[in-house]
């Protein structure tokens, strides 16, 4: 655990923070678009997209880390997440263990630099805070904007693509590819 701090990662335009009950309803929705959940199963249930806040929280107050909720400085809206999430030794990813940085984003804030403006901090929050020698990230083939903000944030294609171990190997966004960003030497 990074410690019992409340951890807040703030940019000019942007605040990532834990996540608040107040969230769920907008939170709900970003999750229940299917534009937003295209590269996604499924869009999710109001019940299940509760009971991901609640993971996304738990996780964040069990490692000090997380996908932080991600609020506009200016209008206090929930945007969506961005942050960190560990995977383990046997979860089928092509390096493990490894830790991840994600993001989903409500559609309205799209094509606004927001992702890579708030997953650079995440970024430069988990050189300072943890001995990482590396950050990963993955996504289907297909998700072409996710793969913009991972080059942008300056991350490499790996070329390990893999089938994503959560989905039947013939469902059509089960191939992923996996990107890598090093520690910077001046960390």
């Amino acid at each position: 655990m990074v410690g019992s701090v409340m951890t807040v990662i703030e940019t000019s335009r942007l605040r990532l923070r834990p996540w608040f009950e107040y969230d769920q309803t907008a939170f709900a929705q970003m999750n229940a678009d299917p534009v937003v959940m295209r590269y996604f199963p499924a869009p999710l249930s109001r019940s299940e997209s509760d009971a991901l806040m609640a993971r996304l929280q738990s996780l964040i107050d069990q490692n000090g880390y997380g996908f932080w909720a991600l609020e506009h400085k200016r209008t206090h809206a929930l945007m969506g997440f961005v942050g960190l999430n560990d995977q383990l030794i046997d979860s089928g990813f092509p390096v493990t263990p490894l830790t991840e940085i994600g993001w989903r984003l409500a559609a309205s804030y799209w094509g606004k630099g927001y992702a890579p403006e708030a997953a650079k901090a995440v970024l430069q929050w988990a050189w300072q805070h943890l001995d990482l020698d590396s950050v990963y990230a993955f996504t289907t083939l297909a998700n072409q904007p996710s793969r913009r903000v991972m080059e942008k944030i300056g991350m490499s294609d790996t070329g390990m693509d893999f089938d994503h171990p959560k989905l039947a190997h013939d469902h059509p966004l089960a191939r992923h590819c996996f990107y890598r960003i090093a520690r910077p030497e001046s960390y």
